[in-house]
């Protein structure tokens, strides 16, 4: 053999990789859902204990704008997830109309509860399924998606 390679592959057309991407991530990220514990929390529900985990307090409507729902969707979100005692209202000093919704320390454990489960079913598949060669290439490739979702 020697040590030379055939030609490089045709570079894949943008409109290519971006429906296979975004088919693959959609897929990753149902599987991830089924990682973790059973009936802990709805996809919207986890995405809502992120963002007030990260950001901290919110109104009602502030949060809505943030998840592209209408404010009553998230009042039914919130209010699934004050029942579950994981977000508190209080008033909001700015504004008596309205409250202030926080993560609870019970949500939050039930959020590392969620993302725990995700970790590992993704690093034991990671470690079962690539060599370490493909999981530096995963690794990087993580890094140019990451960049990707900052635009």
């Amino acid at each position: 053999m020697s040590g030379t390679q055939g030609p490089a592959a045709p570079e894949p057309p943008g409109e290519r990789v971006a429906a296979d991407l975004a088919t693959v991530v959609g897929l990753l990220s149902r599987r991830l859902r089924t990682a973790s514990p059973d009936s802990l929390l709805t996809p919207t529900q986890r995405t809502v204990l992120a963002r007030l985990h990260t950001e901290g307090p919110a109104t009602t409507a502030a949060l809505a704008r943030a998840e592209y729902v209408k404010p009553q969707s998230m009042r039914l979100t919130l209010g699934a997830l004050e029942e579950r005692g994981f977000v508190a209202r209080t008033p909001d000093p700015n504004d008596g109309r309205q409250s202030v919704v926080s993560i609870t320390d019970s949500g939050r454990t039930t959020l590392d509860a969620v993302r725990a489960a995700k970790h590992s079913w993704l690093a034991q598949a990671l470690d079962a399924e690539f060599d370490p060669a493909e999981r530096r290439l995963v690794a990087e490739a993580t890094v140019l998606l990451g960049r990707l979702v900052e635009r």
